[in-house]
């Protein structure tokens, strides 16, 4: 092969593959964006038993197209206290049979899919008035761009079969089962995605370039590699989300290390898993993770015990409430500098309030002092930092700035204004709700507390979207912000009428708790009508809502709270 050659294929090889990880995240996006409130709730209202949860597991793999996203989200949960130990680590164990499952259906096509799902995706996404099935749209763009990358791996690495360096190397690796086993883990923890990487092994093989013994190692390194990428991501959480993350990093590397070991010593064939070595190497993926879960999760009890044992609670402390502040004085005469210093510090504000807020549901499902008090001191925080950027703001040369900065002025003025009272509305009126629940001894129906705490992911969801819509300042993101809050409000009311459905059904722990529950669901709307101020400034910016609009909004909501 000539260096042209080598040059044309290693460009083919590297388009795909990012045409390939790109068609998977596109997926997973569409999916997020649609039905991640659904999931998420899915999620928490299925940790009754081992067996629910690992299944429940295995249904959000499959929508997401990602176990790694199923962890991250199950470790979330771990945090607020909505998921135990022994359920996450079940859920995880489920998520990974899910991602083989997908692994197993993307593999198979016909002809006819790809154009058939370009154009059904594409109306679908352009024509349709209703966010979800926009997305919906983008789920099917994003599954028919796997299997044109896919194709294009087939397409480039035919010619490979006839050049003998290529087939040296590829030999090599079906020899040393340990360096195929390395790079099918680095390979999957680079991609970001066990999915695309598994997918990207068997068709190599499929082609006949890669042996079926390097391709069977590198899907074993692809399901540690994942297991990794998992780890890596939450290694700043709290210790109780980092437990389960830990153990199916140990349960799944571990189990595909010494699953590769025995099939290197005792020579075990693969031909009792498909009738061609393609369909035998993806199998293989999927009995893995199969059989991992049905020995583990008998005895999960156990390794619950065993990893509290070696990863003990050290009373981690939280952070730091004297942070350094990004107020810059000597950037007071120069107006970008200055509001770019502003910017920063309403960042903080809006983690600080997220950190509030993911903690504030831990008082209602068991009263602790000592978490209220901490809610309260972290509020007191973020009105400081508040009145930090006021007293910054009043500062800044005003007359020096033009019409755009004179905008973003007040913009991020309106912006920290609404983040303080998001802030003070969870720091201060949630957690009074929930102590008013401990000193009158009394607590939510159990529905009433299910439709609190599924209101209270799906508010701190779009509190996460407004934070990445305040980084990026997307106007797709910004539009879906602004669009969430419309469903909140509609969440809102039916969760309303739930509640007095519940009464009409004569239920005296709805009816004794009817205000507590009431006030902390229009609580919980005011911290997301806060947040979604970010959504909206991006969006008249972006043409997307007139300003009157906005106007006209804020007119009918304080008619409604008056």
């Amino acid at each position: 092969m000539s260096d042209t050659n080598i040059v044309l294929f290693a460009l083919h090889i590297a388009g795909a593959a990012a045409l390939l990880i790109w068609a998977v995240r596109l997926l997973r996006t569409g999916v997020e964006r649609a039905f991640s409130v659904q999931l998420r709730a899915f999620l928490r209202h299925s940790n009754d038993s081992r067996v629910r949860a690992a299944s429940s597991g295995a249904i959000a793999a499959l929508c997401l197209q990602s176990a790694t996203a199923v962890a991250v989200l199950v470790s979330n949960f771990s945090v607020k206290g909505g998921i135990g130990l022994i359920a996450g680590m079940a859920m995880l164990l489920g998520a990974d049979i899910g991602s083989a499952i997908v692994s197993q259906i993307l593999l198979v096509r016909q002809d006819f899919l790809i154009p058939l799902l370009l154009l059904c995706g594409i109306v679908l996404f352009f024509r349709s008035p209703k966010n979800e099935i926009r997305q919906f749209g983008r789920i099917l763009i994003g599954v028919a761009l796997i299997f044109v990358s896919l194709d294009m791996i087939r397409t480039a690495t035919g010619p490979l079969i006839d050049s003998p360096g290529a087939v040296s190397v590829m030999r090599y690796l079906g020899g040393d089962i340990v360096t195929s086993f390395v790079i099918g883990a680095f390979l999957a923890w680079a991609m970001h995605s066990s999915v695309a990487s598994v997918l990207f092994f068997v068709t190599l093989m499929a082609q006949g370039l890669l042996p079926a013994s390097g391709a069977a190692a590198m899907v074993l390194g692809a399901n540690a590699g994942g297991a990794i990428l998992a780890y890596v991501l939450t290694l700043t959480a709290p210790i109780a989300a980092r437990r389960m993350v830990v153990v199916n990093l140990v349960l799944r590397g571990g189990g595909a290390a010494f699953l590769l070991l025995v099939m290197s010593e005792t020579n075990i064939g693969l031909n009792w898993l498909g009738s061609t070595e393609e369909r035998q190497i993806i199998n293989l993926h999927l009995v893995f993770n199969v059989g991992l879960a049905l020995v583990c999760l008998p005895v999960l009890k156990w390794i619950a015990m065993v990893s509290e044992l070696l990863m003990t609670d050290r009373n981690e402390p939280t952070i730091s409430l004297n942070q350094i502040s990004a107020l810059d004085p000597s950037a007071l005469d120069r107006p970008a500098r200055a509001l770019a210093c502003v910017a920063r510090e309403i960042l903080k504000m809006g983690e600080e309030t997220e950190i509030i807020l993911r903690s504030v549901i831990m008082p209602f499902q068991g009263w602790d002092e000592a978490t209220a008090n901490e809610l309260n001191k972290k509020t007191i925080h973020v009105q400081n930092l508040h009145e930090e950027v006021k007293r910054f703001l009043a500062q800044v040369s005003y007359s020096q700035m033009d019409e755009t900065e004179k905008e973003k002025y007040a913009e991020l003025a309106n912006i920290a204004y609404s983040l303080e009272t998001a802030a003070d509305a969870i720091g201060n009126g949630l957690v009074d709700l929930a102590r008013q629940l401990h000193t009158e001894k009394l607590r939510f129906s159990d529905d009433g507390l299910a439709d609190i705490e599924d209101f209270h992911d799906r508010i701190l969801s779009n509190t996460q979207l407004a934070l990445s819509v305040f980084m990026s300042g997307a106007p797709d993101a910004a539009r879906q912000l602004v669009r969430a809050k419309e469903k909140v409000r509609i969440a809102e009311r039916k969760l309303q009428k739930r509640h007095l459905a519940r009464l009409r059904a004569d239920n005296s722990t709805s009816f004794e708790t009817s205000r507590l529950h009431q006030e902390s669901l229009r609580l919980l709307k005011n911290v997301n009508t806060a947040f979604a101020v970010v959504g909206y400034s991006i969006a008249i910016r972006s043409g997307d809502l007139l300003s009157t609009q906005l106007s006209k909004k804020s007119k009918r909501e304080n008619k409604k709270r008056s």
